[in-house]
C-alpha cells in the first residue's frame, strides 16, 4: 500500500485524503493549527463541474444543508447613500457555504480511516528517488512514498520542494483583512452587506459585532502572520481617517479574537506542480486571493490528482505529468487578478467607474464568462474507470 503525506487539513487537503484512502492510499494529513477551524470565510461553486465533483464524494446534499445565504455588496457614499450594487450570484456562485464547515464535512468523511495529525508542522523533506525522507517540528521523522502539500498560498512544502515564496508568489499590492469570521447559520435567506470606499482603500461592515473586512492598497508589509495586535494596528493606523461606520468598526475591532491580515497574492509555478515525488494542490500550487474559483479549483485539483495517482498504479511520474497538464490548462480560470484596483480603485475616477460598471451589461458578460471558464475542463469519471480498469493509465 502507498503511503502518502499531505500537508494541509484545509479544503484541499480534506478533499485529497478522501479521494486518496477510496482509492487504496493510507493516507497521514499533518496540520499545524491544533484542530479544524470553524466557520471563517463563505467559499462558493459555480457551474455543473464544481457541483459533480461534490455529488461523486457523496457530500453534495450536506453542502446544501449547510450552505448560506449569498450576500449582495451595497457600495455607498460617506452618508450612507447607495452608489452601486454587486450582486451576491456573483460572489457567492451557485452554492456557498463557510470555509470551515466545508472542510468539517469532509473531514468527517475521513476522521476514521485517515491519520490526521495536529499541531504540528513539516520542517524537512529529502527526496531519496525511491521515497521522501520527512521531519517534522513536533513529530518523529518518517517516509512516505508521496508528500503533497495542500497548506495555502504560503505553503511549507513548496518552500522545502521548490524554493523561496518570492520565486512562486506574486505580491499585487493589496492587503486585505477580515476579522469576526462567521460560525455557521445554515441559511439561504439573502443578505445585504455595506461598503464604502475612499481611493485605495474599502471598509466592509456586517454590522455592529458582525464580520469586517478592509482591503487598501499597499507596497509589501513586514509584520509577524501570526500576531493579531500588531495586525490590529495595521488596520487601525491605515483606516483611522476614513469616515462613514468606519470608527464604530474599528472600535469593535479590539475584540474580535479572529482576525487575518495578508497580502493579495498570486502564486505562479508555471503549469509545473510537482517535483521528483513531491506536488502541490490547492492555494500552494494556483492560489489567487480573493480573485475567485479558488475552492472549485482546490476540490477539482484533488480529484484530478487522486485520480491520476490511482489510475497509474505505482507510477507516480506518468500521474503527476496527466495532473500538471490538465490543471495547467484549468487553472487558468484564477487570471490575473484585479480583485485589489476593482474593490478599491486608487482614484476618485476609478472609483465611479466601478460603481457604473456595476449597473451595465458589461458587468452580467463578465458573470456569464466566469460560469463558463468554471466548467471548461474535461471531467473524467475517475471513480468508474478505476473500479472498472484499476492499471488504466
Amino acid at each position: 500500500m502507498r503511503t502518502v503525506l499531505i500537508s494541509g487539513a484545509g479544503v484541499a487537503g480534506t478533499a485529497l485524503a478522501y479521494w486518496l484512502h477510496r482509492y487504496g492510499f493510507a493516507v497521514t494529513v499533518v496540520e499545524r493549527a491544533p484542530a479544524l477551524r470553524a466557520g471563517g470565510q463563505a467559499v462558493d461553486f459555480k457551474g455543473e463541474t464544481h457541483l459533480t465533483v461534490l455529488e461523486r464524494m457523496g457530500i453534495l446534499d450536506d453542502v446544501r444543508a449547510r450552505r448560506t445565504g449569498t450576500t449582495d455588496l451595497v457600495f455607498v457614499d460617506d452618508s450612507g447613500h447607495e452608489l452601486a450594487v454587486m450582486s451576491g450570484e456573483f460572489t457567492g456562485g451557485d452554492l456557498e457555504i463557510l470555509r470551515g464547515d466545508l472542510a468539517e464535512i469532509m473531514y468527517e468523511k475521513t476522521a476514521d480511516t485517515v491519520e490526521y495529525v495536529f499541531g504540528d508542522t513539516i520542517t524537512d523533506l529529502h527526496d531519496t528517488g525511491d521515497a521522501v525522507a520527512v521531519r517534522f517540528e513536533n513529530s518523529p521523522p518518517r517516509t512516505f512514498d508521496l508528500v503533497l502539500g495542500a497548506d495555502g498560498i504560503h505553503s511549507r512544502v513548496r518552500k522545502l520542494a521548490f524554493g523561496p515564496e518570492s520565486d512562486y508568489v506574486a505580491h499585487l499590492g493589496y492587503y486585505y483583512c477580515v476579522a469576526g469570521t462567521r460560525v455557521s447559520d445554515a441559511t439561504t435567506d439573502k443578505a445585504t452587506g455595506h461598503a464604502h470606499n475612499t481611493p485605495g482603500k474599502l471598509a466592509v461592515d456586517g454590522g455592529p459585532k458582525a464580520p469586517q473586512m478592509y482591503l487598501f492598497a499597499s507596497p509589501e508589509l513586514d509584520y509577524p502572520r501570526n500576531d493579531p495586535a500588531a495586525q490590529r494596528r495595521i488596520i487601525t493606523e491605515t483606516f483611522t481617517d476614513m469616515g462613514w461606520h468606519t470608527p464604530r468598526m474599528l472600535t469593535d475591532l479590539a475584540d474580535f479574537d479572529d482576525i487575518h491580515l495578508d497580502s493579495l497574492s498570486q502564486v505562479r509555478m508555471n503549469g509545473t506542480y510537482t517535483r521528483g515525488r513531491t506536488a502541490l494542490i490547492g492555494d500552494a500550487a494556483y492560489g489567487n486571493t480573493l480573485a475567485g474559483f479558488g475552492t472549485g479549483l482546490a476540490i477539482v485539483g484533488a480529484y484530478v490528482l487522486a485520480g491520476e495517482l490511482a489510475s497509474a498504479t505505482d507510477d507516480h511520474v506518468t500521474a503527476y505529468d496527466h495532473y500538471n497538464r490538465i490543471m495547467k490548462r484549468y487553472a487558468k480560470i484564477a487570471g490575473n487578478s484585479n480583485t485589489g484596483p476593482f474593490l478599491a480603485p486608487k482614484t476618485p475616477r476609478g472609483i465611479k467607474l466601478r460603481n457604473w460598471f456595476l449597473g451595465s451589461r458589461l458587468f452580467t458578460v463578465m458573470m456569464k464568462y466566469g460560469d463558463k471558464a468554471a466548467n471548461d475542463i474535461d471531467l473524467l469519471d475517475y471513480p468508474t474507470l478505476i473500479e472498472t480498469a484499476p492499471h488504466v493509465n
